[in-house]
Order: structure tokens, then sequence, then C-alpha cells
């Protein structure tokens, strides 16, 4: 037995070997070329890993996801955000930048334990069948929901197209439980909602930069100016908005500055990388494509506008901030953003999988780097009239281990120390029972918006008496 591992372990040694020697050619190359050899002893090391695990390890393991794991751990060791996808990762990163999946057409979030309906996706299955926002599912076929996590939960809701899932309600308003079978199929999400909040002045809000986020942003608006022809104030949402496609976030910018001024500029090691992106069609609408700007009414490059972004605003929607501000164009209001400042370029490696690496980072119009520090807004808010709930919880692109670094950093003790409270407190108040979500984005009760809308309207705003700009932080390894 022990001499059949032997020989198996040679033989993958085997095969890296001509993986290698075709290696040293192209390292020959490279040195001709001017570029550093490859490092052909820590090759030679990956090797004879590769055949002491395949031989000795304890159990026989996959030739294909020894090496597939390999990529990964060394995409991971490069920074937060580059990753190696493999089948289903790159399928789901897939259906995150369309906006498509199969499933049953909720958005969601947790309350109590279980999942709570933010609201059905129009047209949906689950818009069909009669699901509300605010009703909470207590189980998905025969799981119950309490202790999955969202994340989980929402595994156990997509599937395959035509097949069924049961979900059990509950419904606070009628008090009581009931089960609804649904039939999944293909979902497209909403990324933008859009609604008059008071005569004169409209709410938009952009949950994501995908695909068709510039098309239904368009619509939204069109909506907006039938309802309000005269309109003297919008806010423009960007909460939450984890960023997307560059694109997107160009023309989003584009749609409220004057034409052909600097959006965005990249700059990296290649030379694709150093670019700058205007406020011009050319540079956000895809080839054969119409501009989906063209038909907006020309009153929206002047109307008011106040921006709201916190600590999960990030890569696409700090664009549009920092664009924003930077052209005094609008009022940035809210929290200090994630501080995402890297863009990443998928490379398709195979039909089903590919690489997303960090090919640059981005600076706004006036050469601000937004890695690691975010866009301050020009008023600190709190997230409620009470002060922030979750606000010290929240990560942020400096929390992230090798997170690339803008300049020297410091710790941040003092932050720390109140997370830590923080953390405490909400366990505490958790276990009594006392702790209470934060109302939804575009309600009555959303009082970041309603600071939003009294700017606009000349009334005191409520500014944050303890929110003060954080500083870039320490570089973990």
């Amino acid at each position: 037995m022990g001499a059949k591992l032997k020989v198996a372990g040679w033989v993958a040694l085997g095969a890296m070997a001509g993986a290698l020697t075709t290696m040293q050619l192209q390292a020959n190359a490279r040195s001709g070329s001017g570029l550093s050899p490859l490092p052909l002893e820590e090759l030679q090391q990956l090797a004879a890993v590769f055949g002491m695990v395949k031989s000795d390890y304890v159990e026989p393991v996959d030739e294909k996801k020894l090496i597939n794991d390999a990529i990964a751990g060394m995409v991971a060791g490069l920074d937060p955000h580059s990753q190696f996808f493999d089948k289903k990762n790159f399928k789901e990163f897939r259906e995150g930048t369309t906006g498509k999946f199969i499933g049953v057409g909720i958005e969601i979030g947790m309350e109590d334990g279980l999942v709570k309906i933010v609201s059905p996706i129009e047209g949906s299955p689950a818009f069909r069948g009669g699901l509300k926002s605010g009703d909470l599912i207590s189980k998905i076929d025969d799981t119950p929901v309490k202790g999955l996590t969202l994340d989980q939960a929402v595994k156990k809701m997509r599937g395959e197209p035509a097949t069924k899932v049961t979900l059990t309600i509950y419904r606070k308003a009628e008090s009581r439980s009931f089960p609804i079978t649904i039939v999944r199929e293909e979902i497209r999400m909403q990324s933008v909602r859009a609604k008059v909040v008071e005569p004169g002045y409209a709410w938009l809000r952009v949950s994501q930069f995908q695909d068709r986020t510039i098309e239904d942003f368009a619509k939204k608006l069109e909506e907006i100016y039938k309802q309000e022809p005269n309109l003297k104030g919008l806010v423009l949402d960007l909460r939450n908005d984890p960023g997307g496609l560059l694109e997107g976030a160009v023309a989003l910018s584009a749609a409220f500055l004057p034409k052909d001024v600097d959006v965005v500029s990249t700059n990296g090691q290649i030379a694709e990388s150093k670019s700058t992106f205007k406020s011009s069609p050319e540079y956000y609408v895809r080839r054969g494509a119409n501009d989906p700007l063209r038909k907006l009414p020309a009153a929206l490059k002047s109307v008011p506008l106040v921006v709201l972004v916190n600590e999960g605003s990030a890569s696409a929607s700090e664009i549009v901030a920092g664009a924003l501000q930077d052209h005094h164009r609008a009022i940035i209001m809210g929290a200090q953003t994630f501080g995402k400042g890297s863009v990443q370029t998928v490379r398709q490696l195979s039909p089903d999988t590919a690489l997303k690496i960090t090919t640059a980072r981005y600076y706004t119009p006036s050469g601000r780097s937004i890695q690691a520090k975010g866009i301050v807004p020009d008023v600190m808010l709190d997230e409620t009239a009470e002060g922030n709930v979750f606000a010290a919880l929240r990560m942020r692109e400096a929390d992230l281990e090798k997170h690339l670094a803008n300049g020297p950093e410091a710790k941040d003790e003092a932050r720390e120390k109140a997370r830590e409270e923080a953390r405490a407190k909400l366990e505490a108040e958790a276990k009594k029972n006392e702790l209470k979500p934060l109302p939804e984005f575009g309600s009555g009760e959303d009082f970041p918006l309603v600071q939003a809308l009294n700017r606009l309207k000349g009334q005191p705003v409520l500014v944050s008496k303890t929110a003060t700009e954080r500083k870039a932080e320490a570089k973990t390894e």
C-alpha cells in the first residue's frame, strides 16, 4: 500500500515537473524581456508539497481541488477584494452583477431571528402569491429559520427554475401563521426604488450598481417628473450600496453633472488601468446601445440634491458621492463611507472559472484617494434621533486584513474601545428583547431622510454631536 502511495506521489510530482519545465522556459523568456524571472525554487516547493499531499495525506484528495485551493489561497493573500471564482462562486458573482437569479422574489432582512420580508419584488412569484412587507418567514420547507444566517436562508430559498419551496409565514397584522408554496423562477432584482415623499420633493434609492441599474434609474426619474414637473429637491440614497459596475457609477454621476467633466480616474500597474472617466455617453454607454440618460429632463442638472451615505456605502457609490461632492453639485449627508477605493477586473479563465483581481486605485475629480478612508460627508448625521445604534459595529475597509494602505496609518485605539462597548450594549439589549431594528429606508421614520429633506427645504438639521472623521488605520497582516 505504501509503495502504491509513493508511486502516486511520484506520478503527481512528474506532472508538476512537466509544468515546471514550461515555467523554466517562461522564466527565461521573462528574463530576456526585462521582467523579473519566475521564482523556480519556490515553484519546486509547491510541486513537492502537492506531491506530498497527494501521496501522504490521510485520505485521497482530488487533484483539481488541490490546484484550485492553491490558486484561491494565492489570490486571497493579495487583498480582501481579489478572488478566484470556482464554478459555484462564478455563477453567484454573475447573478450579482446581472441582477438575475432563480428564487421567489423578495428583498429580505432579519428580525428576532426570523427572515423579514422588506419588500416583495413586483411581478415575482412572491408578489403574485400575496406576500407583504413586514411578513416574517419562520420556516423554509421543513427547516426552522431560527439559527440560520441570512445567507443560509437565501440559499435555501434559491434553487432550480420550476421547483417548489414552501414558506411558513407569520403575519403580525393578522396574528396568524400560514404556509405558502411558491414555484421558483428567474427574478430580476430591482436595484432602484423611488417615490415622491411630499409635494415637490422626491427620494430615489440605488441599492447596487448592476447591469440594468441606470435604465431603471432613468425610468424612475421619468415617473417622478411626471408626478412633479417642478421638482424642488431630490434625495439620492446610497446608504448600504456596496457598489458594482464602474460604468453605472459614471452614468449616475453624469445624470447630475455638466457634460464632459471628470467623474473618476484610475491608476495601476498596467496601461489599461490608467484612465479618466468623464460625464459623457462614450464613457458609460455600451457599444451598440443607446444612452439611457438621453430622455431625462434638463432640470435634473440643477435640481437641489442631497446624497445620503453611511458606512455601508462602498466602491461605485463612493465614486458618485465623491464626484458630486468635488463638483459642488450635491450636499453629502450621513456617515463616513466604507473606503473601498480600488478597482477589480474580472479575467475569465474558463467557461466556468474566473479571476477577480485588483488592478487599480480610483481617485475623485480633485485627486483624492478614497482607499481605506472613504468619503467624509459635508454634514454628519446619526442613524436615529436618539443617536447611532449599529454604526460602531459596521466594518470598513480599514478594518479588513491585508487592505491596501493609503499612506501612513495609525491604529485607532479609541474606536476599538467604542466598538467593544457598543457590541456589549447591543448584546445585552438583544438578550432582553429591547433591541429595535432601524426603520426602513424611505419610510416616514427614516431619520436621515427627514434631515435631508429639512436641508433641501432650508429648515434646521439635527447634526450628529458625536460623529467625527475617522482617519485611515494601521494595516494588518
